[in-house]
């Protein structure tokens, strides 16, 4: 006897909407951290030509891609974890993880200790930046319909 499945077309369709937000919110708040970044850290004030030429280019468009892609999968995570029981340590849990795990990874270990753990520091809070603001970002989104958690 076939079983229903509660993962609708409908539902697909949705998460596929709450992909492409989540990937979008953290795209652009990379995006913006890492022009911030090359701005700060030259010598002399780059042009956008400079910033988006050569391996600088390419550094930045694939570290902006990657950020997307983070984004949409943690917006997906979210998504289903969150539901429709409104329990913020839920919410923040989700965010906490993605968090760790991505800013725990970009991290060398040795570096990172003989720094006095600043590297760790830095990049989970730019992680936490990331994927609190698609947190955000999907709460509001769901706050006015024009997104769905899972089940409702």
């Amino acid at each position: 006897m076939p079983q229903s499945s509660a993962f609708s077309p409908a539902e697909r369709l949705e998460s596929a909407k709450v992909a492409i937000a989540g990937g979008l919110v953290t795209g652009l708040v990379s995006l913006g951290l890492l022009v911030f970044d090359r701005y700060t850290q030259a010598a002399v004030m780059p042009t956008w030509e400079l910033l988006l030429s050569g391996l600088a280019g390419q550094t930045l468009l694939v570290n902006w891609a990657i950020a997307a892609l983070s984004g949409s999968l943690f917006a997906l995570t979210y998504r289903y974890a969150i539901r429709h029981d409104h329990n913020p340590q839920l919410n923040a849990g989700v965010v906490l993880a993605f968090t760790l795990v991505r800013g725990l990874a970009q991290v060398d270990a040795g570096s990172a200790i003989a720094q006095h753990y600043w590297p760790f520091l830095s990049a989970c809070g730019e992680s936490l930046l990331l994927f609190g603001s698609s947190a955000i970002g999907l709460n509001l989104a769901f706050a006015q319909n024009w997104l769905k958690p899972f089940g409702e």
